[in-house]
């Protein structure tokens, strides 16, 4: 299938890792493969001191604790709001390390601080040990508030692909539990539908980095049985729940050429009926994780975008 992909996209094509995972063996060459993709993405060098420390959080119960990441503007001493990260990677990739660049960009873009969650990968950590981790991260943060000089009444939490996804399903979590209170999630291409049953999951079975086979895969091993069976949960599937009502304010982006562009957009059109604030950015000629092209004009915009979201919703 042809794809009218951005012409400044285009020429790195060929530099993207180009991996189908169908199996646990093509899963261990992605992963092997992540450096080569991080080799990709440049180094940020802050404007700003930045504070950057690791520290360990509680894991839920029975569970071994959570690694997370905390970066604060080093010269600022006031309450800041605060914004749990969770990265991208199909459940089954990615790593804090390989998302800091990002993390770092938006710290200084913004002055504020992000707790980036380290949370267990699937196949060895089926759900819900990904999603279980995420909100024992929240609880944390939430709990520990003031000595990392957060405003817990400027609370937000958000990612990217899986890590969209695993935010709506903590966001769900956090509703049905009693808590956190936040103020804002932010859903970067998310994963949300185990079904596979869209019309973009359907006919993108070949578009860059991320395609029909990878989704398959993805919620094998994440559910640790077959996608789209009658019982799975919405915190691991988000776009099962029944009712999305409750829930705070929410940026939402998709991808053209993305498998999960229709799941992205159906999630954002639900959440809006259901009368949370709910802004949705569609990109035109970008596949998934395009972004990565950081000098295309329309990678710009998306960030530019993501910052003015949490600019906005963490009332900034």
């Amino acid at each position: 299938m042809s794809y009218a992909i951005d012409p400044e996209l285009l020429p790195w094509l060929d530099m993207l890792p180009q991996v189908v995972m169908t199996d646990y063996d093509a899963l261990v060459a992605a992963r092997t493969q992540q450096s080569e993709l991080a080799g990709l993405i440049p180094t940020y060098e802050p404007r700003n001191p930045i504070d950057v420390r690791d520290e360990t959080v509680p894991g839920p119960s029975g569970a071994p604790d959570v690694r997370v990441r905390v970066y604060r503007p080093s010269d600022r001493q006031d309450l800041l709001p605060g914004f749990v990260y969770i990265h991208g990677g199909g459940f089954v990739l990615g790593s804090v390390e390989m998302f800091e660049a990002h993390v770092l960009r938006l710290v200084d873009e913004l002055g504020i601080v992000v707790v980036s969650v380290d949370y267990r990968l699937a196949p060895e950590h089926p759900f819900p040990a990904p999603v279980e981790d995420c909100y024992a991260a929240l609880q944390w943060v939430a709990a520990k508030a003031g000595e990392l000089g957060i405003d817990p009444a400027r609370l937000g939490i958000g990612g990217e692909s899986a890590g969209g996804g695993l935010t709506a399903g903590t966001v769900l979590l956090a509703r049905d539990r009693g808590g956190p209170e936040l103020c804002f999630q932010l859903l970067g291409i998310p994963e949300l539908d185990d079904r596979l049953d869209t019309e973009s999951m359907r006919d993108y079975v070949d578009t860059p980095l991320w395609n029909r086979p990878n989704a398959i895969y993805s919620w094998t091993a994440y559910l640790g049985t077959e996608p789209g069976g009658d019982d799975v949960s919405p915190y691991a599937a988000p776009a099962r729940a029944t009712d999305l009502s409750g829930l705070p304010p929410a940026f939402v982006t998709t991808c053209q050429y993305d498998p999960l562009r229709d799941e992205g957009i159906e999630y954002a059109r639900r959440l809006a009926h259901a009368g949370v604030p709910t802004e949705l950015r569609h990109y035109p000629g970008t596949f998934h994780g395009s972004s990565l092209v950081g000098s295309a004009a329309i990678s710009h915009r998306m960030f530019a975008d993501e910052v003015e979201a949490l600019r906005r919703g963490l009332r900034l």
